[in-house]
């Protein structure tokens, strides 16, 4: 399982141009600081730390968002740490992987974005997300396959993106810089 020393790492590592993106990882490492022992477990009533992942086809044209079945909305794929994810983006890789059905996703080195959310999880009371996400690169010609985790899954024109996706346009905004330097 992920470990906050190995999480805090991870995000030390990410230098974010943006202003705001980098309060909310400062925000981050303080939290990892605080909660040693269970900052990424899901146990850890407080919140915990989140890892999901921005895919994009191989045009860089769309995203693959999920319908979250209890949040209601389209987001993008992810969600809690487990036992054999040794990172953050291990775990970010591994949920795009079994919420997509696609196989050879390539994964960024460093996270794409950050964001604290609130949310009622598979605990069932009121806690927060500390989502690390990560940019995920499907290859040429993948075909998505909807998992029981979703209620819809689908590909999503970068410039038409659901009315209610949160922070969908700043991360593919970032997502597109990203691929400008690759």
């Amino acid at each position: 399982m992920v470990t906050p020393a190995v999480a805090a790492a991870e995000l030390a590592a990410w230098t974010p141009d943006d202003e705001g993106q980098r309060a909310l990882k400062f925000a981050l490492l303080a939290f990892l600081d605080a909660r040693p022992a269970d900052a990424c477990d899901r146990s850890c009533v407080a919140g915990h730390l989140t890892a999901s992942a921005l895919v994009v086809d191989a045009t860089g044209q769309h995203v693959l968002l999920t319908l979250h079945p209890r949040v209601g909305r389209w987001v993008q794929l992810g969600g809690h740490c487990e036992p054999g994810d040794a990172t953050l983006r291990d775990a970010a890789l591994r949920e795009a992987t079994e919420e997509s059905g696609i196989v050879g996703l390539s994964i960024s080195a460093e996270p794409l974005h950050v964001d604290v959310h609130p949310v009622t999880c598979s605990l069932g009371v009121p806690t927060r997300h500390l989502d690390v996400r990560y940019l995920v690169h499907a290859p040429a010609g993948a075909v998505a396959v909807r998992s029981a985790e979703s209620d819809d899954l689908r590909w999503w024109p970068v410039d038409a993106l659901p009315p209610e996706a949160d922070t969908l346009a700043a991360m593919t905004a970032l997502a597109s810089v990203q691929r400008l330097e690759l």
